[in-house]
């Protein structure tokens, strides 16, 4: 995805994303006009969510009625797509007052000067979210850039069915999870656990996360890249050993092969998010009430953590002329009890928000798993759990390396540790291409 070079270099883009206090609040200074303005306000909207214009029709004829605040909802494509549009439009200083945002792209848009800082009006939303959420929208420093929306706690998803016929355990450890594997194989050579798919980086990802990775942190005024450290490469190294053993499938995900290998049983367990059911739904139709959910398996024993795949947040750019006013939308939307239960009805949407969690919409399991009336209860508890995550400023060039290096390494069962090796350098290499300051 292209960057605007208007960057102030190395110590702006590091100063802005990671703590440094120059630039904290870059959008929300006392030189712009980006405050509340007299008067009636009009406020636009990007979104790729479904339904948004139902939810936000709830703010126009309540609360914006009231604040004399109207938002236009524009739906957009997601994605690198939607960062790519929304840069091109800071530029030439026509951004939308508000913009939906996945919280891997954040460090993009702030390292380019195009959210604000909206801590001020949003500050008091912090005690909504688990700690790790709150802190994908914070870029660890003090400023607030957006307000989460969604999350995607990730789980482990399996036939409990097939577990029982074959007198497999769930797996509390990713040790376990191994033996799970080979016990299976070993009683159904025809059958697999699950499968490595190259194919969703945010899956890798969100593993990594689990272990501690922390690809993107800074030193100095410098960007160090870490997507190589011993964290991922543990992940990378057991995943890729299960795969060279044949104790895992080696097939991607999201094809009619897999959706035929979860449908007949071929495939009995899938290590995704609190989004799946729905996934589920569609790709296995014929085995509906007979999965169930259990929290990921933990590296230590005892332990309790999670990853994230997938999520997105509501933030203000810095073109704004009513941030103030914008802000205070993004808090509704992200916080209110209506605004919540309307997103989870007709967006399908996991609420980022802790006590929306188990309201509303979640007091009953979904209908795919309601052989499991605690899901939503567990899914909870769960996304508590959820470890502290570091993005950078170029997750495409990351994303992207891991979809050919890994695909390449999956499908011939060669070394995993060589493709995470090569993510590293190409995510470095995009860093310097850019202009910033890159720690060896």
């Amino acid at each position: 995805m292209p960057y605007t070079k208007h960057r102030r270099l190395v110590s702006s883009a590091v100063a802005v994303v990671l703590g440094a206090s120059a630039l904290a609040a870059c959008g929300s200074s006392s030189d712009d006009d980006g405050g509340a303005r007299p008067g009636p306000v009009s406020l636009t909207y990007w979104t790729w969510t479904p339904g948004m214009d139902k939810v936000v029709d709830l703010w126009n004829k309540g609360p914006g009625k009231q604040e004399r605040i109207t938002v236009t909802v524009k739906k957009q494509a997601s994605g690198d797509t939607l960062v790519t549009k929304i840069l091109t439009a800071h530029k030439a200083g026509k951004a939308p007052d508000l913009v939906q945002a996945e919280y891997q792209a954040l460090p993009t848009l702030v390292s380019n000067d195009a959210l604000a800082d909206i801590g001020d009006t949003v500050g008091d939303a912090k005690s909504k979210f688990a700690e790790g959420v709150w802190q994908q929208t914070t870029l660890g420093t003090d400023a607030v850039y957006a307000v989460p929306q969604d999350i995607g706690p990730m789980m482990f998803y399996y036939r409990e069915d097939l577990f029982k016929e074959y007198g497999l355990t769930v797996p509390a450890t990713w040790d376990q999870f191994a033996e799970t594997a080979r016990k299976l194989k070993k009683a159904a050579p025809d059958k697999d656990l699950t499968t490595f798919s190259a194919n969703d980086s945010g899956l890798f990802a969100g593993l990594a996360q689990q272990a501690g990775a922390r690809w993107w942190t800074t030193s100095g005024d410098r960007w160090k890249v870490g997507i190589n450290d011993a964290a991922t490469k543990k992940v990378a190294e057991f995943w890729g050993g299960l795969v060279a053993e044949g104790a895992v499938d080696n097939q991607p995900m999201y094809t009619p092969a897999w959706n035929k290998a979860l449908n007949t049983g071929k495939q009995i367990a899938w290590v995704s998010a609190v989004w799946a059911p729905g996934t589920l739904t569609t790709a296995a139709p014929d085995t509906k009430g007979k999965w169930a959910m259990a929290p990921l398996p933990q590296w230590d024993g005892g332990g309790s953590s999670t990853g994230s795949w997938g999520g997105s947040s509501t933030a203000v750019t810095t073109d704004s002329g009513n941030r103030e006013a914008a802000a205070k939308f993004a808090a509704w939307l992200n916080t209110d009890g209506e605004a919540l239960n309307a997103l989870a009805r007709e967006s399908g949407i996991y609420p980022a928000s802790t006590s929306a969690q188990l309201s509303g919409a979640f007091t009953s399991p979904p209908e795919y798993f309601s052989n499991q009336p605690d899901f939503y209860t567990r899914a909870a508890r769960i996304a508590e759990t959820t470890a502290p995550s570091a993005w950078g400023p170029n997750v495409n060039v990351a994303y992207t390396t891991f979809k050919d290096a890994f695909g390449a390494a999956a499908k011939n069962k060669s070394d995993f540790t060589a493709a995470l090796d090569a993510m590293q350098r190409e995510t470095v290499a995009d860093l310097k291409k850019q202009g910033f300051g890159v720690a060896e």
